[in-house]
């Protein structure tokens, strides 16, 4: 399949890390538009009116730059979060953690530590300097994994030659995990069984999210079940050898609390034994909280770490009433932030898919002010600094129309690791490319995901 060569990138809104190839679309808009539906059905994501006709494609720099940043500053925030005080009670009062996060941890704090960060996604823009890490989300629940396996399998379908080779290289994030999960399993000196813990219920009613990744594992070495909390005793108390020790801790506490699901299922697995990962340290790695106090520096961190955090995070401080450094000068940091509505953001320490970040420029003067002023003396938020995302095109279809067309598109970027190993990129991108927030579960968000060539 050939490529599309472009002779530069738009020099006002596009950006030379994006590359100048571009696969063309493989089939007609009617037949990428059945393929990828199918492909998606079920597992729980909004309707989406614009899809991709192609892969995005990066060079293959840009696309390792993705992992070998996305590795180092994963390493950063894990020991940001774990030094912030020595014990998890300790955390959970630095960080304010609600309540409801207070739950879930299991008693051995070694183990509980150990696999906080299994499994994590950063979310990605590309600025004026480059990549630009606005949060991590550092759980066994992010979006991407099914996403980006079911992308792939459309892409490799319509590109692969007649011996199922294809002209691009890429991570299958299923793979992947299912040698994360060997290798746990060694290491943990257990059988290979894995259990799927999570609910149809956060899945509109389906099973297909969970049978396709359980398939998955059972067709490749692994004895793999899904599990409801209300089986989840199943998993533990029955005969040895067929008990789960391992498992993927596939949900979140607010979800399951909007749902009224109870978690207390889930503790007697953990007290008897049950590693789900990620465990629930990984909240803190997941705080904005985390980054801010990363972007502001810590004592440990020598020369090279500060560099790589200039390099790759936007400017991020934890808001309070106080004194902070911005371009090298002293800021009063809450009237900073009121002065400087249009080139911030402002995020709740804990939040998906964008419900609880407030973006300057598209809120009033007053409004923010008094978000702002709010948040400060909470000291559960973060301000961050604004950034503009740089756009590539890329062939998309929608709805109302019978061949691809291109499309500019400001993406971000999802780059999957699992324990360490790249494991696929996801990336999403709204047909708006002003402002605004895209979510993998936003209905204005389209998902693909990405090839390097």
């Amino acid at each position: 399949m050939s490529l599309l060569h472009e002779s530069a990138p738009r020099a006002t809104t596009g950006h030379p890390w994006f590359g100048r190839h571009r696969f063309l679309p493989a089939a007609s808009a009617p037949r990428i538009r059945e393929m990828l539906r199918t492909g998606i059905r079920d597992i729980g994501s909004p309707y989406q009116s614009l899809l991709p006709a192609a892969p995005i494609t990066l060079p293959v720099a840009s696309y390792a730059e993705l992992f070998r940043a996305t590795a180092a500053l994963l390493d950063l925030v894990r020991r940001t979060a774990l030094e912030s005080a020595p014990t998890t009670e300790g955390r959970l009062a630095a960080y304010r953690m609600p309540h409801s996060e207070h739950q879930l941890f299991m008693a051995d704090q070694f183990t509980e530590e150990r696999y906080a960060d299994c499994v994590s996604r950063p979310d990605v823009v590309i600025g004026a300097d480059g990549p630009k890490f606005l949060e991590f989300n550092v759980s066994g629940a992010l979006g991407g994994p099914v996403e980006t396996h079911s992308r792939l399998q459309v892409w490799r379908a319509l590109y692969a030659d007649a011996l199922g080779r294809v002209p691009f290289g890429h991570e299958d994030p299923f793979a992947v995990r299912t040698e994360m999960f060997r290798g746990l399993c060694r290491e943990r000196g257990v059988a290979p069984r894995v259990a799927l813990l999570g609910s149809a219920r956060d899945q509109g009613g389906f099973t297909r999210y969970f049978d396709l990744q359980t398939d998955y594992f059972n067709t490749h070495g692994l004895t793999a079940r899904f599990f409801e909390p209300e089986d989840l005793s199943e998993a533990w108390d029955c005969p040895p050898h067929l008990r789960y020790p391992l498992g993927l801790r596939d949900f979140t506490i607010p979800d399951w609390a909007e749902l009224g699901i109870d978690t207390a299922p889930v503790q007697q697995a953990l007290d008897n034994g049950c590693l789900l990962v990620g465990t629930q340290t990984s909240t803190f790695l997941s705080s904005k909280l985390t980054l801010g106090m990363l972007s502001e520096g810590r004592p440990w961190m020598s020369s090279a770490e500060r560099a790589l955090v200039e390099r790759y995070l936007p400017w991020t401080r934890v808001l309070s009433h106080r004194w902070t450094t911005r371009e090298g000068r002293k800021v009063d940091l809450v009237r900073h932030a009121v002065d400087h509505r249009e080139s911030l953001v402002l995020k709740e320490s804990l939040g998906m898919s964008g419900r609880q970040v407030v973006i300057g420029r598209d809120t009033g003067q007053a409004e923010w002010e008094a978000a702002v002023t709010s948040a400060a003396d909470t000291g559960a938020s973060v301000v961050q600094e604004f950034v503009q995302a740089r756009t590539c095109r890329l062939a998309v279809v929608s709805d109302d129309v019978d061949e691809p067309y291109d499309l500019d598109i400001a993406p971000v970027f999802g780059p999957l690791l699992f324990a360490g190993r790249p494991a696929g990129v996801l990336s999403r991108f709204s047909a708006d490319t002003t402002t605004g927030i895209v979510s993998i579960a936003g209905s204005n968000s389209s998902h693909d995901c990405v090839v390097a060539v």
